[in-house]
């Protein structure tokens, strides 16, 4: 499989076997590996096909128990059902779940159908499951070397980070230089500064610049918190991805969780809950 990754998807298609499908029988394949689709997009896109048709067949795999599964072309599907199509034009190709998960990744990655998040996941899993090397990865797929490791390095991310770069709310050059600051703690206060004062890459390069040099606060000119305090703050905010403080005295005091947006309370309280 992985010498004609190279060369694309059209070395691994055969170019006869086109066939019009009804759209009913196609469906979603498992192996898909992006998630978002995005609803103005794919009303553009079926607007177009109304006037054009499909210019692009789909290509799909026979599933189990009757009907087909798609291997590539699922906005295009999408967007055919919304414009009202019977029928999409399509090939299909004799694969098992591996191969079309292959054909898949290769396919998004090769078109950049994918947000970073889903990219680096595809990365991951061409690594991972079919062994591939990101120096082959780079000449097989038209992405130098150092751009398929920035991907792979968000995977490092807090969790409420990858929230953001999956909800476009921070680009991978944000997320490049938000990698450069020492802990997660840190990286999820600049992330959430970014998006609350929309800042851009080249502005988060310098606010990551300033947060690694700032020094610290002179001895006595603020009372020290207790390092036990400290760590436990720490914990939780590696287990929670947001900044967290705890408020002490004597036996009693509060904990503050700091959330940015309604899906990050969400997702707070699906962990505290």
């Amino acid at each position: 499989m992985k010498p004609a990754l190279g060369r694309g998807l059209n070395a691994l298609i055969p170019e006869k076997g086109l066939k019009e499908i009804e759209v009913s029988l196609i469906k979603p394949g498992p192996e898909q590996p992006r998630k978002d689709f995005d609803k103005k997009g794919l009303q553009e896109l079926a607007q177009s096909i109304k006037e054009k048709g499909v210019l692009q067949p789909v290509i799909v795999r026979k599933a189990e128990g009757g009907g087909y599964y798609l291997i590539a072309g699922e906005r295009r599907w999408r967007a055919a059902k919304a414009a009202g199509l019977n029928k999409i034009p399509a090939i299909i190709k004799d694969a098992d779940s591996s191969t079309a998960l292959e054909l898949a990744l290769v396919e998004n990655i090769q078109r950049d159908d994918l947000n970073p998040l889903e990219m680096a996941e595809a990365f991951k899993r061409l690594i991972e499951e079919y062994g591939y090397t990101q120096e082959e990865l780079s000449k097989r797929v038209g992405k130098d070397r150092a751009t398929i490791a920035n991907y792979l390095r968000i995977l490092n991310l807090p969790p409420g980070i990858k929230e953001l770069i999956a909800n476009d709310r921070i680009s991978l050059g944000h997320a490049k230089a938000i990698l450069s600051l020492p802990t997660k703690s840190l990286q999820t206060e600049v992330a959430r500064e970014v998006v609350k004062r929309g800042l851009s890459v080249r502005e988060t390069e310098r606010l990551c610049a300033q947060k690694k040099t700032k020094k610290p606060a002179k001895a006595g000119k603020k009372r020290e918190k207790d390092p036990n305090i400290l760590a436990l703050e720490e914990k939780l905010r590696q287990s929670l991805g947001t900044k967290v403080q705890i408020r002490h005295s004597g036996k009693k005091g509060r904990i503050e969780i700091e959330y940015y947006s309604l899906d990050e309370l969400d997702r707070l309280l699906e962990i505290l809950l």
